[in-house]
């Protein structure tokens, strides 16, 4: 049961930053005061893009067996995003960009890894 929520709840939250990637690059630039240009908008979309694929992929096996031996690659790949990106996002923190977003997305990556990490060690059955 817990399993399924945090499936449902990553890809709740993959769909969400997904769209805003794929359909707001401009506005997520003005925010952030950065310069628009053609580049970071494709890249933004490129990267909505694999958001939505993720999060198709964590919607299919929500109802599977999940952690230990099973679907680990699943696990495994989450844990990595999750985690990879939380590091990302506290160096960000550290360096000086301590934005209330971008703190707010560190905390929200820091579960999610948490809650994968915990799945990889654990056994379902």
């Amino acid at each position: 049961m817990l399993t399924r929520l945090l499936m449902i709840m990553t890809t709740a939250y993959l769909v969400l930053i997904g769209l805003v990637l794929s359909f707001l690059p401009d506005e997520i630039l003005v925010y952030f005061n950065q310069p628009a240009n053609t580049f970071l908008k494709t890249a933004f979309q490129v990267i909505g893009a694999l958001y939505l694929g993720f999060a198709m992929l964590n919607w299919m096996v929500k109802s599977s067996r999940i952690g230990g031996i099973y679907n680990r690659p699943v696990v495994v790949a989450n844990l990595m995003h999750f985690g990879v990106v939380f590091i990302a996002l506290i160096k960000l923190i550290v360096g000086g960009l301590a934005n209330p977003a971008v703190i707010a997305l560190a905390v929200v990556y820091g579960l999610f890894a948490i809650g994968f990490g915990y799945l990889l060690r654990t056994s379902p059955v």
